[in-house]
């Protein structure tokens, strides 16, 4: 049965999420346990669609050309990004509002990411204050934000950012307006009472600081159209920590953004939520990867659900991937202990196609793999 708004569904069990083995297994009883708000504010996208379903049909569209007798008795999926270890590569992507998914929300999160050895790129959308996030995290944070029309409160939350002990940011670019996104109106999306977008709390705002139907009434200060590229160099002059640019899908303009002081950059079209008919992720990437080449990381989201969908994307020049959608479904399904049993899918699977395609390591996933041998 669909919950309603504010039930508290009991998680699965243990048993129960062993016998789970696909991460089309956690939507479906994800569907089943949220409210039909909750689940179209999670699952939908922009427009009709279209960039959300070719994400995932572009990955699927790749076909590995493994290799064979390599020895691959002792493979390492271990990798870095920006000085962070990570047990393979792979990110939780920022994403919002976690406590419409499971009571316990991104603490959840973040208990499951360090438990698993990933960091956890924080949403500025948490119902969770990053000081609690990166309390019960062992591994790395990093903070997702945008650059709105509030300078001042902009300024003040990036050090209390760096304060609570995170490790980077990742700035979101392709948000100078909200995407038009239907199932959200359709469903009158609004912050469920009780709950708040507690680290955009503004002084004298309301009792959530965030009220109204759909994004552009509940968060439309957060964001300005006149968002530019002096604007980046504000931003990274304005902290110590790296600044990693998220939702790119241009070549030139990955060039301009590290000229402009980033650290990383972020290939996404915010997960199909923008504009609709913008290139699945998987066409932008291998571009982007080229044009900056190895002077900064690049990381890449949108539609990843197999170990072997991680392969492709650092096959074309990817360092890491960020999953986001996959994370909600397991925190809906168990919390905690569902996050990590997602984590644990991708991660099993990710060494196991290493194996098959002839990867004992990182550095010899390369591009040949995906082109016929000539």
């Amino acid at each position: 049965m669909t919950a309603t708004e504010g039930a508290i569904p009991k998680d699965l069990s243990a048993d129960e999420l062993s016998k789970l083995y696909r991460i089309d297994d956690f939507e479906m009883i994800a569907r089943e346990r949220l409210s039909q708000m909750t689940f179209a504010y999670y699952a939908g996208g922009a427009g009709d669609e279209r960039t959300l379903s070719r994400n995932r049909a572009a990955w699927e569209a790749l076909s590995i050309w493994y290799r064979v007798m390599i020895d691959v008795s002792k493979r390492s999926p271990a990798t870095t990004m920006l000085n962070m270890p990570l047990s393979f590569p792979l990110l939780a992507a920022p994403t919002a509002l976690h406590k419409m998914a499971h009571r316990d929300g991104e603490v959840a999160t973040a208990r499951a990411c360090g438990t698993a050895g990933i960091p956890m790129v924080v949403s500025s959308l948490s119902t969770t204050s990053i000081e609690e996030i990166c309390a019960a995290s062992s591994s790395p944070i990093l903070f997702q934000l945008y650059i709105g029309q509030d300078r001042g409160f902009l300024g003040e939350l990036v050090h209390r950012v760096e304060r609570a002990g995170c490790v980077a940011l990742q700035l979101t670019v392709d948000t100078p307006v909200w995407g038009l996104r239907e199932r959200e109106m359709k469903t009158g999306f609004h912050v469920p009472q009780g709950m708040g977008i507690v680290n955009l709390q503004r002084s004298g705002a309301d009792a959530n600081g965030h009220t109204g139907v759909g994004m552009a009434q509940t968060l439309g200060w957060t964001i300005t159209p006149s968002l530019c590229w002096k604007d980046l160099e504000w931003l990274c002059g304005l902290t110590r920590l790296p600044v990693m640019v998220k939702g790119i899908c241009r070549a030139d303009d990955a060039l301009t953004a590290v000229r402009c002081g980033a650290k990383g950059i972020v290939v996404s079209n915010h997960g199909g939520r923008q504009l609709d008919g913008a290139p699945p992720t998987a066409e932008a990437l291998p571009r982007i990867a080229q044009a900056v080449a190895s002077r900064v990381p690049v990381v890449v989201d949108g539609g990843i659900r197999h170990g072997g969908d991680i392969l492709k994307a650092l096959a074309l020049g990817a360092t890491a991937v960020q999953i986001g959608r996959p994370i909600l479904w397991g925190l809906a399904t168990a919390g905690e202990h569902g996050a990590r049993r997602v984590i644990d899918i991708l991660s099993s699977d990710f060494d196991r196609v290493m194996a098959l395609a002839g990867c004992p390591t990182i550095a010899s996933i390369t591009h040949d793999l995906l082109e016929p041998s000539r």
